[in-house]
């Protein structure tokens, strides 16, 4: 039907032109933007995913950074821990030096060198970090990303767990305080009364015998543990060296060290902790200590030592003290139950100190198990006893405050050159450990930069896949639609011009 009021072709033509024109500007603008999505309405869906692959991307890319800088704070660790084992090969020159008996120069020239070693150590851990306590000294978690977050949030980060005393390296935490290197032994806990001297070359010790010591200590967590050692003698005996040598052997771990008296050449015991030892009898041969079943505390501890009967079956008794050192208490109560042994009262007794938060006292059974109690801090402490119920079963058996011994400096820990040998041997052990965690967790980041680089590649190429605009694709249809635009706009000069045929119709 021809109509004069409505041009269908006109509508038609100009819908159409509409349309060129609309795809004509989507693809212009994603010539222009590179991006195939430019808005959430050219596809929502597939926008949502781009958008998780670029966040995946962002994280990545910091992670790396992250990465990055760990195995920089690493290789300064490295640097730092390369720089201390050095100075540990020149103690060790030093206390092998003065620990030869040919040595006649000045042992105190040596041990000032090997002291300054010694705070210089501390000094440089501090530097680093790796002190006790220290800003690394910790588990140091690199977070890199990747992972899935809603279920593997532990797989984004990687650890490298330089926690704990184990991994510290100042001085203390490599046992090396208290140690020098002045030649002779001259610290060190004695079982009283022993005269027999192990520094005697022509003594012979133990033959065909063996000769148990027994050692209650506290370890590096603050546990009380026992050890036994036995020395033996061999078929033809052993010299008073190779003793020592066999008790440190035994010891190992411990924190204890034994050594010669340098003035009355008898066996001494040395330790930073608490400890306690006992001596039993040899099965055969010559005595290491000239009485059989001695006993001996460190002293270099504050120290309270009591003996201890047991609570019997039908015991009432119940006594009640109070420890103290400088920041908190703990009462404690002993009675038919928790100390039915004295194994059970030291146990005991340790609960109860824990559980009011007292760390730096201990109690452990004397060497001999069997007869008293020794109370050990690395401080001060008091004991007050505030009731006692007459009865089967004591430890003070008596009220009222008791002497605690204060410190001495016998039992400090490694005062010969022989001991700082020692100490040094296992300080660059335990150095080498941390070295080992310090690599790894270098080894470690170095594969995380990898899979993460790799991961930052594989998400931007699906990234690309979704978001990015088809180039070629879109150059071809900008000519398409620059044509049909053209022939939109050629078709609706076409249609404006059909109701001007209606006029000839109505000519005469």
């Amino acid at each position: 039907m021809i109509s004069i009021q409505t041009n269908i072709d006109s509508l038609v033509a100009q819908q159409n032109l509409s349309v060129n024109s609309a795809f004509q500007s989507n693809t212009i603008q994603q010539l222009t933007s590179g991006y195939r999505i430019n808005s959430s309405a050219d596809d929502a869906a597939g926008l949502a995913v781009a958008n998780g692959y670029r966040d995946q991307i962002a994280q990545l890319n910091q992670g790396v950074l992250n990465a990055n800088q760990g195995v920089s704070q690493l290789q300064i660790l490295d640097g730092g821990l390369s720089n201390i084992s050095e100075m540990l090969d020149r103690m060790q020159t030093l206390a092998t030096e003065s620990a030869s008996q040919t040595f006649t120069g000045d042992r105190t020239t040596l041990n000032n060198e090997y002291t300054q070693l010694t705070s210089e150590i501390t000094r440089q851990a501090a530097n680093i970090g790796l002190n006790s306590g220290g800003n690394f000294n910790t588990n140091l978690g690199v977070y890199i990303g990747g992972g899935n977050i809603s279920t593997q949030t532990g797989s984004s980060v990687v650890n490298i767990d330089l926690s704990g005393a184990a991994n510290a390296v100042d001085a203390a935490s490599l046992k090396l305080t208290g140690t020098d290197v002045l030649g002779g032994t001259v610290g060190g806990v004695e079982f009283g009364s022993n005269a027999v001297r192990l520094d005697d070359p022509s003594a012979s010790f133990l033959a065909a015998g063996t000769q148990t010591y027994t050692f209650n200590y506290t370890d590096s967590s603050g546990a009380t543990q026992s050890r036994a050692v036995v020395v033996s003698g061999g078929s033809s005996g052993v010299s008073g060296t190779d003793v020592i040598t066999q008790l440190n052997n035994g010891l190992n771990g411990t924190g204890i060290t034994a050594s010669i008296n340098a003035s009355d050449g008898t066996v001494q015991f040395s330790g930073a902790g608490a400890f306690t030892a006992g001596v039993g009898t040899a099965s055969a041969g010559t005595d290491t200590v000239t009485t059989d079943g001695a006993t001996l505390v460190n002293t270099s501890q504050y120290n309270l030592t009591q003996n201890f009967t047991a609570w019997t079956a039908a015991s009432t008794a119940k006594e009640t003290f109070t420890l103290s050192d400088a920041n908190k208490s703990a009462t404690v109560t002993l009675s038919k139950g928790n100390a039915d042994t004295l194994s059970d009262a030291v146990t005991y007794i340790n609960q109860t100190l824990q559980a009011a938060g007292i760390t730096d006292v201990s109690a452990l059974a004397t060497g001999d198990n069997s007869t008293g109690i020794s109370f050990q801090g690395a401080a001060n402490f008091s004991v007050v006893e505030s009731n006692y119920t007459a009865g089967v079963g004591s430890l003070f058996g008596a009220t009222g405050g008791q002497t605690v011994t204060g410190a001495t400096n016998g039992g400090t820990a490694g005062t010969d050159a022989q001991a700082a040998i020692t100490a040094i041997t296992n300080a660059v052990a335990q150095l080498g450990l941390v070295q080992g965690v310090v690599g790894a967790g270098e080894n470690k980041l170095n594969y995380a930069i990898n899979l993460a680089q790799s991961q930052i590649t594989n998400f931007s190429s699906a990234q690309s896949q979704i978001r990015d605009a088809n180039v070629a694709a879109e150059a071809a249809n900008l000519t398409k639609s620059q044509v049909l635009q053209q022939a939109s706009i050629a078709a609706m000069a076409q249609a404006n011009q059909e109701p001007q045929a209606i006029l000839s119709l109505l000519k005469q």
